[in-house]
């Protein structure tokens, strides 16, 4: 029992580790990645059972059950090894001809396997019984080395493969190399000592490495992928605060917010830079550049809590909602103030104008921007002193 113990831990710890990557999973192109490595963990489940049986059957002296259970022991370790090998190759996103080379490798190894436990019903070359003892054939030595080695290689290959990958793809390709190398240990570990669950070990110390390190769904890192690019789409290059886009995103959430109900006040203020086309012709675009973005950081820096856009080449617009909304006057006066000390020194003289929304006038977002537009433009002429 001291055997199947072992095998019963293990198929509990692997089950509850991989719950989520053994859930079924749709055989699309999305997906072949998660999809080959549930069949690796279901091979490895089946051979976690067989095992467990073989250990309660020995014990027991069953010879023929531990003997039928034996050859299907056989098979599932080799499904095992075949079906990592498909894994490893559509992790790695290869199609190339060696990658090819070692999933004929994985078939070639299966279909040996049966052939030599079709022959040893006659001529014992892998395994017998002998006095209700258990006796290693030749053919199993030759079957494990075999195994040995498509591992071995497979990890090698993940691992050169790696070199050329950078950041995140290159740790989870060397983590799949070094699970890989893991397995090479422990079958060799098995093929010395045959009666100890090393096999077993391996497989649970591989998906555990490969749970904890490597994200398999490849949907979902593309679905992240996708993300990240959106909120680059959402991004002005120059500043690096929200742009055009994202602006008129906002715009749409405030308006159902406004209709439905949920959002009853809140305000605008537009910025205009003072200057910025003499700055331009006199000093240059990328003073200019530079001018945009310090009067970003400005900005951003005096409304700290509340969402700031780039709408045109010297247009931002804040959105006040919540505290910076009830605190509005100050932060708009304090600002102002700050403007008219820049403006005294010749620094950056930024003009802004606030509007809030009325419901009782029934308003619309419009509305309330160009009310904020006509009041910055009477601050930019204050400011220019006509």
């Amino acid at each position: 029992m001291y055997y199947s113990s072992i095998g019963i831990l293990s198929i509990l710890v692997f089950i509850i580790i991989n719950f989520e990557a053994l859930k079924k999973t749709p055989n699309t192109n999305e997906n072949i990645t998660k999809y080959r490595y549930r069949l690796f963990l279901c091979s490895v489940i089946i051979y976690f059972i067989t095992d467990i049986f073989w250990g309660v059957l020995y014990e027991n002296e069953l010879i023929l059950l531990a003997y039928i259970t034996t050859v299907i022991y056989f098979i599932s370790m080799v499904l095992t090894v075949f079906l990592w090998t498909r894994f490893v190759i559509a992790f790695l996103d290869n199609k190339g001809r060696f990658g090819n080379l070692l999933i004929l490798g994985g078939r070639i190894i299966l279909f040996f396997e049966i052939i030599v436990l079709i022959i040893n019903l006659f001529i014992p070359i892998v395994f017998r019984f002998k006095n209700k003892v258990y006796v290693p054939g030749q053919a199993r030595y030759v079957t494990l080395f075999i195994q040995m080695f498509l591992f071995l290689i497979t990890s090698v290959y993940a691992m050169l493969i790696s070199i050329k990958a950078n950041g995140k793809v290159r740790a989870n390709h060397r983590t799949i190399a070094f699970s890989g190398f893991i397995m090479t240990t422990l079958i060799a570990l098995q093929s010395l000592f045959p009666l100890m669950p090393f096999y077993s070990v391996g497989c649970l110390l591989t998906s555990c490495m490969i749970h904890t390190f490597v994200n398999i769904d490849k949907t979902k890192e593309f679905k992240m992928e996708i993300k990240e690019k959106e909120k680059l789409a959402y991004i002005d290059s120059l500043t690096g605060v929200a742009n055009k886009l994202a602006y008129l995103d906002a715009i749409k959430n405030i308006e159902i917010r406004t209709q439905d109900g949920t959002l009853t006040e809140y305000g605008v203020v537009v910025f205009d830079l003072n200057n910025l086309k003499l700055i331009n012709d006199k000093y240059g675009h990328d003073v200019g550049d530079e001018s945009l973005k310090q009067m970003a950081n400005l900005i951003s820096n005096h409304y700290k809590k509340c969402p700031l856009f780039r709408i045109g080449g010297d247009e931002f617009v804040v959105i006040l909602e919540g505290e910076d909304y009830i605190n509005r006057t100050v932060l708009c006066e304090s600002f102002e103030n700050i403007i008219n000390e820049n403006n005294k020194i010749g620094k950056l003289a930024i003009a802004s104008g606030l509007s809030i929304y009325d419901p009782n006038n029934e308003e619309n977002f419009n509305d309330v921007f160009k009310h904020a537009d006509q009041k910055m433009y009477e601050r930019k002429k204050l400011l220019k002193g006509f």
